[in-house]
């Protein structure tokens, strides 16, 4: 019997649905305070996953969700890396 390998889920902090980690895009706060898109999903600091979907983006921008869960400014530019990532889908 092939064991089945257990896939790491993640909340979005958007949406508030479980989604295989892989699907999902994580923004962390360093210590100082700096907000960033975590591509590798490796950087400490507090983390917070958004699904890999244009609408969830621009609901959790208007909402202001990141800045609230991260308690950090999170400028349009991170904003806009978020869609860019979304848009052009690196995979």
């Amino acid at each position: 019997m092939v064991k089945k390998r257990k896939i790491p889920l993640r909340k979005c902090v958007a949406t508030g649905e479980m989604k295989p980690k892989k699907d999902m895009i994580r923004i962390v706060r360093s210590k100082e305070g700096e907000v960033s898109v975590d591509l590798t999903g490796k950087k400490s600091g507090r983390g917070a996953y958004l699904s890999k979907d244009r609408q969830v983006i621009l609901d959790a921008q208007k909402k202001n969700i990141l800045a609230n869960h991260l308690e950090a400014d999170v400028t349009d530019e991170i904003y806009e890396e978020l869609l860019s990532l979304v848009e052009g889908d690196h995979k």
